[in-house]
């Protein structure tokens, strides 16, 4: 795990940027999607190097509040689970300023059930890393701006916000949550076979006089 980490420190200054502050707006689109079981597990949870302490209790809380956020607004037809497994934390303790301040992280693994079918999504847990968001707070780290409980609130944010991400692209990829009805009716129909032309009748074969 501490390999992990380290690798995740290095991605940081080119992971892609994420906004999870987007909670008033209508959701993305993602078909007949309507979440039922919210489950955060932590069985393997490491902290990593350089961090502040944080309950497993306390992290529950904070993805499930996190997830439930932001995918009970769907009212799609089919139910869905999102099972949460938090694999590892950095919640950045006070460092010098731009120099050596730390950046708080998170890596979790996500699986999706289908409901109806009885069946995961995805077979292999989609593993995502997870930094804090860049602000007038953090640019210098959080450890400095931010209490523990902010850090994790913002970490779990981040992290239901690339699950989203992450689950729009298989939908248009895989197909996953099909679509609403009303999806449904704007699709293009797609067109008829033409008929294919009737055969002409055959000749008959001139008779001897």
């Amino acid at each position: 795990m501490y390999r992990l980490f380290a690798v995740a420190a290095l991605l940081i200054g080119l992971a892609a940027c994420t906004n999870p502050n987007d909670l008033d707006e209508g959701p993305a689109p993602l078909g007949d999607f309507k979440l039922a079981h919210n489950i955060v597990v932590t069985p393997n949870i490491t902290k990593g190097p350089a961090s502040r302490d944080a309950s497993d209790a306390e992290w529950v809380a904070a993805m499930t509040k996190a997830i439930d956020e932001r995918f009970s607004r769907y009212d799609g037809d089919k139910l869905y689970h999102i099972g949460v497994s938090i694999e590892g934390y950095v919640l950045a303790v006070p460092g010098v300023p731009v120099v050596a301040s730390p950046k708080s992280a998170l890596i979790v693994k996500v699986t999706l059930w289908d409901d109806a079918a009885g069946k995961k999504l995805n077979e292999k847990p989609e593993q995502i890393t997870v930094i804090e968001s860049f602000s007038g707070e953090t640019w210098v780290g959080s450890g400095l701006t931010q209490s523990k409980e902010e850090q994790m609130t913002n970490l779990a944010r981040n992290a239901a916000k690339l699950i989203q991400n992450w689950m729009m692209r298989e939908k248009h990829q895989k197909d996953w949550f099909g679509g609403t009805a009303a999806d449904r009716a704007a699709a293009p129909k797609a067109a008829k076979p033409a008929a294919a032309p009737a055969a002409a009748p055959a000749k008959s074969a001139p008779t001897k006089s």
